[in-house]
């Protein structure tokens, strides 16, 4: 707790604790049942927040491209999942880790790739990007849309 003068007047506020990145739990994501359609799913999460690994504030969007098996993201869930982020202090290379790791593990789909764009801190923004698909990811590499795709900002 921190007291603050402005005017003469002190103000009191709680700080949120910092959390690390072990803390966000994948049991708030659910699954909606998915009929098993071939169906591209296109999500754009435009205020996914957390702190840098110098506890300052990271502001991204999260855009997530998905091939269902048999079930679907709850959006209100995926909306409290990337809640969880808001005071977890992580790289964006281990964001995209976590997430990756947990979606698999939660829809277990055909298919996921997820781009996130920061915006710019210190003069710098980053664009990442994870897909199911690729042959590292452990994947076929059946679907290439990926190749050849121009990457514009």
């Amino acid at each position: 707790m921190q007291y603050f003068s402005s005017s003469g007047a002190l103000t009191c506020y709680w700080e949120a604790p910092l959390k690390p990145y072990e803390t966000v739990r994948s049991d708030t994501l659910r699954a909606l049942p998915h009929s098993g359609g071939a169906i591209e799913l296109k999500h754009k999460a435009p205020e996914v927040t957390f702190l840098g690994v110098n506890d300052q504030p990271d502001f991204a969007t999260l855009f997530i491209t998905m091939y269902p098996q048999d079930s679907v993201i709850e959006l209100r869930s995926l909306k409290e999942y990337l809640y969880q982020w808001r005071n977890v202090v992580v790289s964006y290379e281990r964001f995209m880790d976590v997430v990756y790791e947990q979606f698999m593990a939660v829809y277990e789909p055909v298919r996921l790739r997820l781009t996130l764009e920061t915006r710019p801190r210190g003069g710098i923004s980053s664009r990442l990007t994870i897909d199911s698909d690729w042959a590292i990811r452990g994947g076929k590499e059946e679907f290439r849309d990926w190749v050849g795709m121009e990457d514009s900002w």
